[in-house]
């Protein structure tokens, strides 16, 4: 086996892997079809592209994401590097300059002297080479047809989604207001009220407006359309009932309207996607909706009757790996165990998951490269945790899964204070594995 590490992909995850793995001291070719080639949903020629959001959401400590964010910056995570260096105002949220932020990614994984980029599209791997598949939820077609036969892996897919986004000099801040949810950090985030005959008539032509045709995937995967719970379209959402909204992302619970000095029937909010504030995206208003639709209908909301849409919302296929059984919680192949895989494909859910994934796999490939010992993480961290899930799956159908502490090893004992003070419990002793974790490693 030769001393080097092949990475597929270079989103999130593949550049996380290919990252861990040079700065171990193996030589890595990292493998990007674009430009030459894009997905239904990739757009810009750089390196880690966030489509659905801009938002890598929670960065408390109290939260399993924001824990997990954190155990990756203690890895040494470039994608956390990144995102420190390049967000923007977001509350208690971290988000990201989506440009700067590949940029980012870009320069330092080109730059890297154990780092070589090859550019084109690959439909099969190169044999006696330690290999991470990190191709993503769009993966080509050559490469899927290559994975599900060649390697033996059958494959699912589901339906993502990605919300609109706006000009912020379009906005009628005379209607709209600056505010954060109970006032938590900074009024990060541009919030549009409704009152209840506003929201009926928003809602009406919300549930009656026209969907997008899906011209771009097989008649086979429309009928068998699944449409992942943290990421649904609007629409779709709205048509669970009247209320359901109003008690998701147009709650308008902590947002008090200054210009009447209450809460109104719901709010929509709009959070910075760049640095300077020149474009904000609606919040969970990811849509599936056509581009007329969407103009006619998201105009309705109280301070974008006059709104610039700079990025319509889309929706598009993501395939994942039915991956218990398939591979270990070092994100190797059972039956393959020189192959990897990384990021959405192993049924991790969302942009710092997936990163987290890619982590694992680039260490764990480095160590085979190296010959060394696997690197498995205990299930009392995040990044474990998910590592086992991806592994063993849970009770049921296989499905895409977010970082929780419901997957997180219990801590064994009550926590008196409720759930706060025991989720602040489990990331500390969370963060103390991980700090002897790398002291293994060094």
């Amino acid at each position: 086996m030769k001393q080097q590490i092949n990475v597929y992909g270079a989103g999130l995850a593949g550049c996380e892997a290919a990252w861990q793995a040079a700065e171990r001291g193996v030589k890595v070719k990292l493998f990007e079809m674009k430009p030459q080639k894009y997905t239904p949903a990739h757009h810009s020629e750089g390196f880690a592209e966030l489509v659905c959001s801009n938002s890598l959401r929670s960065d408390a400590l109290s939260n399993a994401v924001g824990l997990l964010k954190e155990e990756m910056r203690r890895f040494g995570s470039l994608i956390m590097q990144a995102a420190d260096a390049t967000r923007v105002p977001a509350g208690s949220a971290l988000a990201v300059d989506r440009v700067l932020f590949s940029q980012y990614i870009t320069d330092r994984i080109r730059s890297h002297p154990n780092i070589e980029v090859v550019q084109g599209e690959v439909s099969s791997l190169e044999e006696d080479t330690v290999t991470v598949i990190a191709t993503g939820p769009l993966t080509s077609d050559a490469m899927a047809e290559y994975i599900s036969g060649e390697l033996g892996c059958g494959s699912l897919h589901f339906f993502d989604a990605a919300a609109p986004i706006v000009d912020a000099s379009s906005i009628n801040m005379d209607i709209a207001f600056f505010a954060s949810r109970y006032d938590k950090g900074d009024a990060d985030y541009i919030n549009c009220p409704m009152t209840r005959e506003q929201y009926d008539v928003f809602y009406q032509a919300l549930i009656g407006a026209e969907e997008a045709e899906l011209k771009a995937f097989d008649k086979e995967s429309q009928k068998k359309l699944k449409v992942f719970e943290g990421c649904m379209p609007v629409e779709v959402m709205a048509k669970r009932g009247y209320d359901t909204l109003c008690y998701g992302p147009l709650k308008p619970v902590g947002l008090i309207d200054p210009r009447v000095g209450k809460e109104a029937f719901a709010v929509v909010q709009l959070r910075k996607e760049n640095a300077e504030g020149t474009m904000y995206n609606l919040v969970g208003f990811q849509t599936h909706l056509t581009f007329p639709e969407q103009r006619r209908v998201f105009r309705m909301i109280p301070g974008l009757e006059n709104a610039e849409f700079l990025r319509y919302g889309i929706m598009h296929r993501n395939t994942y790996l039915n991956s218990p059984g398939i591979l270990s919680n070092t994100y190797a192949m059972v039956k393959r165990p020189d192959v990897f895989f990384a990021g959405q494909m192993t049924g991790v859910e969302g942009y710092v998951e997936s990163a987290g994934s890619g982590l694992l796999a680039g260490i764990n490939a480095a160590h085979r490269a190296l010959q060394r010992e696997e690197f498995i993480c205990p299930e009392e961290t995040v990044l474990g945790a998910m590592a086992a899930y991806v592994s063993k799956g849970g009770i049921g159908d296989f499905v895409p899964m977010n970082a929780n502490f419901g997957i997180v090893k219990s801590l064994g004992y009550r926590v008196k204070g409720g759930k706060a003070a025991k989720n602040e419990q489990l990331a500390a002793r969370s963060l103390s594995v991980v700090d002897e974790l790398i002291k293994t490693l060094n």
